[in-house]
């Protein structure tokens, strides 16, 4: 059984069909990438995926459970984490605030405390700006602790929304590194990416949208490798 299975999903905006009947699924384990062109439609399925949007049609199933009618901040609770494009962080709570709003929906204080530690290992930048606000950060750091935060309620899944953009060709490459970590450390990955070669050098397996639609699916290595992609989206 698929960790997360998404089915015929129809998703619009007022008169607009957003997403059309779009399906594929995310095992335990795997990083999977949504990659295509801008208003192809993929923050629109991570955000219905998520419980910010409700589909017209279709269905969102987690782990066996259809979440689709399940509010956002439930959907937290069950092991699903969402990093919002554009990082939003809270600007003027500290970095460890932040991190510790991450937690809000667990009661274990010892083993928060454990939790936050091990961002600090991952996140070095994070711990030596632990005092610091948020909004002072730069983009990458932020990036790092919008992605902590995520990591603080421990889940079975999370979910990246655009994780490099903004970003330095250097802080990209960290921020890939630590995806691939977080993925070795047995969190799944759903990914959506404008930088389709970085995305599929680190994905199992991708899906590409376009305009609402699933247009080519199959594995990251044979994506990279397919002419038709490598015009659309790799710039070759």
């Amino acid at each position: 059984m698929a960790m997360l299975e998404v089915k015929d999903l129809e998703v619009y905006y007022g008169m607009i069909q957003a997403i059309k009947g779009v399906s594929f699924h995310v095992d335990q384990g795997e990083v999977i990438a949504l990659i295509g062109a801008n208003g192809a439609g993929k923050t629109t399925i991570l955000h219905t995926v998520t419980g910010l949007l409700s589909p017209k049609k279709g269905s969102v199933v987690f782990e066996g459970q259809e979440v689709t009618k399940i509010p956002a901040h439930k959907i937290v609770s069950l092991g699903m984490a969402h990093v919002p494009e554009g990082r939003r962080v809270f600007a003027e709570l500290s970095v460890y605030e932040n991190l510790k709003m991450g937690a809000y929906t667990r009661k274990d204080k010892s083993e928060i405390e454990e939790n936050l530690q091990k961002i600090y290992e991952r996140f070095p930048r994070l711990k030596e700006r632990k005092n610091q606000m948020a909004g002072t950060l730069s983009g990458g750091e932020q990036q790092m602790l919008a992605m902590g935060r995520a990591l603080m309620s421990q889940p079975k899944i999370i979910l990246m929304d655009e994780p490099s953009m903004g970003l330095s060709p250097i802080l990209v490459n960290e921020i890939f590194d630590i995806i691939q970590e977080v993925s070795k450390s047995g969190t799944t990955v759903l990914l959506v990416e404008q930088n389709a070669k970085k995305a599929l050098s680190i994905a199992d397996r991708a899906y590409v949208l376009e305009t609402g639609r699933i247009a080519l699916e199959g594995r990251a290595e044979d994506l990279l490798r397919d002419d038709s992609i490598k015009k659309a989206y790799l710039g070759e």
